[in-house]
């Protein structure tokens, strides 16, 4: 892949790595780019040998938001007629594998709703996570109104969203909006020693955990407890199971086949 590409993309054991490549816009989440990622992030779904994915950027960025430059003159029909948002930065959801934002930098507007649609956050010192759009008389429009409630409550989702407050690594990781804290010279290492550890579990396993958290973040209690339980019983269905638990028993290394 050319280096002017708007993303990168590289394999690392079982882990895929995507690294937006706009540096000279603070990788500004334009169309090109956003398609790109959708199609990066299918790909590596669809990859038997990948077990998670990493999305990061540059030291300086993880995503400075939307660009706003192919934004400026846009009309209403123009974003309804093409599905602004919906037609491909929602790919996301569709990822099924454990996704890892690993963010350095600025991660404003659409950058932060990006983490924020990711499964884990990794948050160098270095970062900063805002939602600006009213600074624009505009607003959220990639599930950061929906998104930021549910990980930070509404008191804080309100401040961030009306006041286009900057929160530091240090404040987010309080509020619960990252994961985890690390220095910048040790994110790449930390995002990737982390995605190796998940996907060297088995992968249906993991599939089924995220679909499940994924209920409880998205739905109601009891949807969630009998969604839960049905995949409870499926991992009787699962070699892998049976094979962690006879490795457990036997004091060895369980080896999954990722069935």
């Amino acid at each position: 892949m050319t280096t002017d590409a708007p993303i990168l993309t590289e394999t690392v054991g079982r882990v895929g790595v995507i690294t937006l490549n706009r540096p000279q816009q603070l990788n500004a989440l334009n169309d090109a780019l956003m398609d790109a990622l959708g199609e990066a992030l299918l790909g590596f779904d669809a990859d038997a040998g990948i077990g998670a994915i990493v999305i990061t950027g540059s030291a300086k960025a993880f995503a400075a938001g939307a660009d706003i430059a192919a934004m400026a003159d846009w009309t209403y029909m123009d974003v309804y007629r093409s599905e602004f948002v919906t037609r491909n930065w929602e790919t996301i959801r569709r990822v099924r594998k454990p996704v890892i934002a690993a963010v350095a930098g600025f991660a404003m507007g659409g950058g932060c709703e990006l983490a924020l649609a990711c499964d884990i956050v990794l948050a160098a010192d270095t970062a900063k996570f805002a939602l600006p759009e009213i600074k624009l008389a505009m607003m959220p429009g990639a599930g950061g109104t929906q998104r930021l409630p549910r990980v930070v409550g509404k008191a804080k989702a309100m401040d961030m969203c009306l006041s286009a407050r900057t929160l530091d690594a240090a404040e987010a990781d309080r509020y619960g909006l990252v994961s985890r804290v690390v220095t910048s010279e040790r994110l790449r290492d930390e995002a990737l020693a982390l995605a190796t550890t998940i996907a060297g579990f088995s992968l249906p396993a993991l599939m089924a955990i995220k679909e499940s958290v994924n209920r409880a973040y998205e739905g109601s209690l009891a949807e969630g407890i009998g969604f839960e339980r049905r995949q409870l019983h499926a991992r009787f269905a699962s070699d892998d199971a049976h094979e962690g638990m006879k490795a457990f028993l036997e004091k060895r290394k369980p080896v999954f086949g990722h069935r």
